[in-house]
């Protein structure tokens, strides 16, 4: 196992480094940077995803023949490094990261044509249904009902805390299509274009959210809504196989690049901040055990993030290692940002109306304490979803115990 870089993949890195120095313009950078949770909206992800897909990143995980840049492994982990680094998103992911690699895997050449290209250029933007009321992490539980009308679905049901579909052209979703059997063996994978009579969007508001801002999580209401047997997936009751299959992405992303720019962002707050005492919060000794215990974790995700891709770029699948990784980054992203908003004390407190909005037109309120403390408690609150999304901890501890361990 080598996980030292190639003369060829520093020389990418620093082509990324100069394409993010020439793209990510002073707009999206001060947008993001004075937005409470650092959304760009709809508009915004759209511009910099299309600045991507002229550069041919778009789809990091795309192969070439459909459209992607072919990376290696190695490279998909430099550009996300470096993309995270910089403090950059990646674009909407739910499309590009999450339901493409399953249409690449189990689409028909149609679904394929019609789907991956707008995708990629920014036109078409997904939303996920999969959670619904008492189906959580116990997501074969479902109840969504999708009844055969020949041609094409019923669906009747609701699907929640799906995220940005106020935005979405299109959801990918599982629904219950036969109830005779085991709960996983009778759920299939279904595309629905948004626009389809018979849909409800209710927002849910969450308590990371200012007045105005990015309203994010959502149900989804379906009476009699029709969907088209073309816009079935893989087999029709086979719907777990595309599911399982598509976690692996949700779960397996590297964590690593963002940890570290994190706990660089709150170094540099620690540096401004005061402890009791009155000394530098940074030279603080509880303070800075805590830092340094966070770095060692780190290492540790870092290390097993490139021996996963290591064994990837020959040949090898992520598998459970996902659950592995999906664990220990959601777990200790959730204690930094703990420590971020201890760094700050009392300035995250205050109620502000969401600091982008002032970019709009529709705020002057000038921001409460230091600039970098209006984002920490709304994010803190927001992201403690990490720790149930996709598979909450146990769930994942369960899968690593069974497939890595072999209890």
């Amino acid at each position: 196992m080598d996980l030292a870089f190639s003369p060829e993949d520093e020389a990418f890195r620093q082509e990324v480094r100069e394409f993010i120095a020439a793209e990510w313009t002073d707009d999206l950078a001060e947008r993001q940077k004075r937005s409470k949770t650092h959304h760009l909206g709809k508009e915004a992800t759209i511009a910099w995803q299309q600045k991507l897909a002229k550069k041919g990143w778009m789809g990091i995980n795309w192969p070439k023949e459909y459209g992607g840049p072919g990376f290696t492994q190695v490279q998909k982990y430099i550009f996300d490094f470096e993309l995270n680094a910089a403090g950059v998103p990646l674009g909407e992911n739910m499309g590009t990261i999450m339901c493409a690699p399953v249409i690449m895997a189990f689409g028909t050449d149609e679904q394929k044509k019609e789907h991956l290209p707008k995708t990629r250029a920014g036109e078409r933007w997904w939303c996920q249904g999969y959670s619904e009321p008492g189906s959580g992490s116990d997501l074969a539980s479902l109840s969504l009902k999708a009844e055969d009308k020949g041609d094409h679905y019923l669906l009747n049901g609701s699907k929640t805390w799906t995220t940005f579909a106020q935005y979405a052209d299109w959801m990918f979703l599982l629904a219950r299509t036969d109830n005779s059997g085991k709960k996983q063996e009778g759920i299939s994978f279904l595309l629905l274009d948004m626009k389809t009579p018979g849909i409800t969007i209710d927002p849910i508001y969450t308590i990371d959210l200012p007045a105005i801002g990015h309203q994010e999580v959502n149900q989804c209401f379906f009476e009699d809504v029709k969907v088209p047997k073309e816009n079935l997936v893989g087999k029709e009751n086979d719907g777990w196989t595309c599911a399982k299959y598509l976690l692996q992405f949700e779960r397996g992303n590297a964590y690593a690049p963002r940890l570290t720019r994190v706990i660089e962002h709150i170094k540099e707050m620690a540096k401004k901040e005061r402890s009791d005492t009155g000394t530098r919060l940074i030279d603080d000794e509880d303070f800075a055990r805590q830092i340094a215990d966070c770095e060692r974790e780190l290492m540790a995700i870092d290390f097993n993030e490139r021996r996963v891709f290591a064994a990837l770029s020959t040949g090898g699948a992520v598998g459970a290692n996902s659950s592995m990784l999906k664990l220990r980054g959601t777990e200790v992203g959730q204690r930094l940002e703990l420590l971020a908003t201890e760094a700050v004390g009392y300035y995250v407190m205050p109620f502000e109306r969401d600091t982008d909005a002032s970019l709009d037109g529709l705020t002057n309120q000038p921001p409460i304490g230091p600039d970098y403390a209006a984002s920490l408690a709304p994010i803190y609150f927001n992201h403690r979803k990490t720790t149930i999304y996709a598979g909450s901890s146990e769930v994942q501890r369960n899968i690593m115990s069974k497939a890595i361990l072999g209890l």
